[in-house]
């Protein structure tokens, strides 16, 4: 048991230490709790760190609050250029990376339940052992997922996970 837990928490450290590449946020829509880096060149003042919302919009200096809520990165630079462009920049360059997604959640028949830093080419199973493994009263072939405001998506261990996913172990019945 000790080989196992030592397992799973080399297993977490390699998770968390794994980079975050550009090209996993490729079609990643934002959504409320991620964390951004915009550049925009030669404009120090106007680039930075952001986060996205609750609301799902994001607040630069010298413009109005711009809905990223549901774009790509590269929706979202060209709603910035615009908003800029319509301001006071002529020709504005910029550039959006993600710095964080937001969390996921694991629930139910996990031995630690909760709140996680999403991590690149994800899997339950991965989420699963992230969140400490299966308790002895779970139903492993009975696992379900939130997603994008549907409930109870039937999902296997190897059913990728994306931020702000919810999934639910559920307990077995003898």
């Amino acid at each position: 048991m000790r080989l196992v837990n030592l397992f799973l928490g080399l297993l977490l450290c390699v998770a968390l230490a794994t980079p975050v590449l550009a090209t996993d946020a490729g079609q990643y829509t934002l959504g409320p709790g991620d964390k951004m880096r915009v550049t925009v060149f030669g404009e120090p003042h106007l680039s930075g760190k952001f986060l996205v919302n609750a609301n799902g919009t994001i607040a630069m200096p010298l413009i109005e609050p711009i809905a990223v809520n549901g774009l790509t990165l590269n929706q979202t630079e060209a709603e910035i250029r615009k908003a800029l462009s319509a301001g006071f920049m002529g020709n504005p360059r910029v550039s959006v990376d993600i710095l964080e997604y937001r969390p996921f959640f694991i629930i139910g028949e996990v031995i630690e339940p909760g709140r996680y830093p999403y991590v690149a080419d994800m899997t339950v199973l991965h989420a699963v052992a992230i969140a400490g493994g299966f308790t002895p009263r779970a139903a492993k072939n009975k696992i379900v997922m939130q997603r994008d405001g549907k409930e109870d998506l039937p999902v296997s261990n190897s059913t990728p996970v994306q931020p702000g996913d919810i999934i639910t172990v559920k307990e077995r019945f003898f």
